[in-house]
C-alpha cells in the first residue's frame, strides 16, 4: 500500500509537494500557516510526512524544513517565509505549481475557495489599477513616461513600505493578475521598473 501511494506523486521532490500544497490553499495571494500546508502535503503524498513510529501522526518539523528548502534559489526559490509568519509563493513557485498540478493523482486539486472578501479585494485592484496612470501610459506605448511614483502607486507602493512588505505586494500583485489578459504584460513590466529603480533609489538615499 505504502509503495502505491508513494508511486502516485513519484518524480516530485519533498520540497515540491509542499510548494504545491501552499498553492492548493491559495498561498499566492495571501501567506499560509506550516500546520494547513503539512496536512496538504500528507494528503498529497500519504506517508512521506509522517513520523516512522506513529504513522498516522504528521512531522511538522520536516515540513517546515521542506518549507525553507523551497524557499533557496538552488531549488527553485519557489517560496518567501517562515515558520512564524507563514509562506507565500514566489512567481517562480506559481508557474512550477500551475505546471505540476494537473498531473497529481488521487488529490482534491480544488483550491480553497476565494471568501467573497478576497473575491472583492481582487475586483477591486483590478479595477484601481485598470484605472492607473501607470496602466493608462502603458496602454498608450508611452512606457518611458511612466515615473517611478506612477509604477510604485500602481501597487499601492510609498515610501513608507520598504523591503520585505514592499516586495510581498508586488509578488501578490503578480501572482493574482499576471495572468490576466488586460493586466498581465503592464503587471509584469511594472513590476521590474519598481523592483530595479525602487531598489536604485533606496540606495541613493
Amino acid at each position: 500500500m505504502k509503495n502505491q501511494a508513494e508511486g502516485i506523486q513519484k518524480g516530485l521532490t519533498n520540497h515540491e509537494i509542499v510548494t504545491l500544497a501552499v498553492y492548493l490553499i491559495g498561498g499566492d495571494t495571501q501567506y499560509v500557516d506550516t500546520e494547513d500546508v503539512a496536512v496538504k502535503a500528507n494528503e498529497i503524498a500519504p506517508s512521506r510526512f509522517t513520523w516512522r513510529k506513529y504513522p498516522d501522526q504528521i512531522n511538522i518539523e520536516n515540513v517546515r524544513a521542506f518549507l525553507s528548502d523551497a524557499k533557496k534559489d538552488k531549488n527553485g526559490g519557489f517560496l518567501k517565509g517562515a515558520g512564524k509568519d507563514g509562506w507565500l509563493l514566489t512567481e517562480n513557485g506559481v508557474a512550477f505549481a500551475r505546471a505540476r498540478v494537473t498531473s497529481l493523482e488521487h488529490v482534491d486539486l480544488s483550491r480553497e475557495r476565494l471568501s467573497a472578501k478576497d473575491r472583492r479585494w481582487l475586483q477591486h485592484e483590478r479595477t484601481r489599477m485598470l484605472s492607473s496612470e501607470a496602466f493608462e501610459k502603458f496602454s498608450a506605448g508611452m512606457h518611458d513616461a511612466i515615473t517611478l511614483q506612477e509604477a510604485e502607486s500602481f501597487f499601492r507602493l510609498d515610501v513608507y513600505v520598504t523591503g520585505n512588505a514592499r516586495e510581498d505586494k508586488i509578488i501578490r500583485a503578480l501572482n493574482a493578475f499576471g495572468n490576466d489578459p488586460q493586466l498581465g504584460v503592464a503587471v509584469k513590466a511594472l513590476a521590474e521598473k519598481a523592483r530595479t529603480e525602487g531598489k536604485n533609489n533606496e540606495h541613493s538615499h
